[in-house]
C-alpha cells in the first residue's frame, strides 16, 4: 500500500466503527449479496474482511428480513433499516443513528459488494480524519489502469498534492495524463454524516449521478489515500464469475 507521506510518521490509534449497508434488491445482479462465492456469501466475505481492521465494531445495515436472518448466523450485528432509502450512505446514518453513536465517533463505510477489500485500506480511510483536521470525508483512489479509463463506471478523480479532493466525473477529455480512480469507501464522523443526509441533492451530483458531489459543492473536504490496488466489486454476473476464479485459485 501506498501512503501519504504527511501520514507515514504518525501513530496514533483511530477509534472507528465500520457499517456495511446491504440491500436484497439490485438491478443487474439479483439478490446479489446473498450470492455463494465457495460456501460463504458475498455479504459474508465482506463482514469478515471489515473485521481483520481494527474497527472496533462491524455492523451491517440492510433493509431485508432475509439478509438480516443469514447474517445472524456469522454476527449479531445486524441493523434493519428503511426500504426507502436512496442510497448506502442514507442507510448507514439510519444504521448509525439506531446504535446512538457520539457526534465524534469515525465512521467507515464500508460498500456491501467488496469481498476483497483490503482491511488496511479500511484503516488508513478511518486514519484520515484523526491525522488531518481539515478533512470532513475521507475516501481512497488508486492509479487507472489505462484500459478502464473511459469507462463511465469507473468514476476519476482528480486531487492537489496534499491528497485534497477537486473533483469526481465518470467522463474524461484528455487520455495523456495520469489519471485516479475513486474507490468507494468513506470515513466521516456521524456528526459530519448527519449534516450531509439532511443536504438537497446539488446539481453537480444529479448531473454526474455521484453523490460524493455533494460533499464538496456544499463545502466539505475530501481527502484521500492512494492505494496501490483496487479491490474487486462485485456489480454482475461477469464479476461473479471473476470473483470464483480468484477464490478457487486462492484454495
Amino acid at each position: 500500500m501506498i501512503l501519504n507521506q504527511e501520514f507515514v510518521h504518525c501513530i496514533k490509534m483511530t477509534n472507528f466503527i465500520v457499517i456495511i449497508p446491504s440491500r436484497l434488491s439490485s438491478t443487474r445482479l439479483k439478490e446479489k449479496a446473498l450470492l455463494d462465492l465457495h460456501g460463504k456469501s458475498l455479504i459474508e466475505r465482506v463482514y469478515l474482511r471489515a473485521i481483520k481492521s481494527n474497527a472496533s465494531k462491524v455492523y451491517i445495515a440492510t433493509d431485508s428480513s432475509k439478509i438480516e436472518d443469514h447474517v445472524k448466523q456469522f454476527t449479531p450485528n445486524v441493523i434493519m433499516t428503511s426500504d426507502e432509502h436512496k442510497s448506502g450512505t442514507d442507510r448507514v446514518y439510519e444504521c448509525a443513528t439506531k446504535i446512538n453513536v457520539s457526534e465524534d465517533m469515525i465512521i467507515v463505510n464500508v460498500q456491501g459488494d467488496e469481498p476483497f477489500i483490503d482491511p488496511e485500506t479500511i484503516n488508513r480511510t478511518a486514519e484520515i480524519l484523526s491525522n488531518n483536521d481539515k478533512a470532513s470525508v475521507g475516501s481512497a483512489c488508486t492509479l487507472f489502469n489505462k484500459n478502464d479509463l473511459n469507462d463511465p463506471n469507473n468514476v476519476k478523480v482528480s486531487f492537489t498534492d496534499k491528497y485534497k479532493a477537486l473533483t469526481f466525473s465518470r467522463n474524461v477529455d484528455i487520455n495523456d495524463i495520469d489519471y485516479y480512480q475513486h474507490v468507494g469507501i468513506y470515513s466521516y464522523s456521524y456528526k459530519i454524516l448527519s449534516e450531509f443526509v439532511s443536504l438537497p441533492r446539488s446539481k453537480n451530483e444529479i448531473s454526474e449521478n455521484l453523490e460524493q458531489l455533494r460533499f464538496l459543492d456544499n463545502g466539505y473536504d475530501i481527502y484521500l489515500e492512494e492505494i496501490s490496488e483496487l479491490s474487486i466489486g462485485i456489480d454482475t454476473e461477469h464479476d461473479y464469475k471473476k470473483a470464483l476464479e480468484i477464490l478457487s485459485n486462492e484454495n
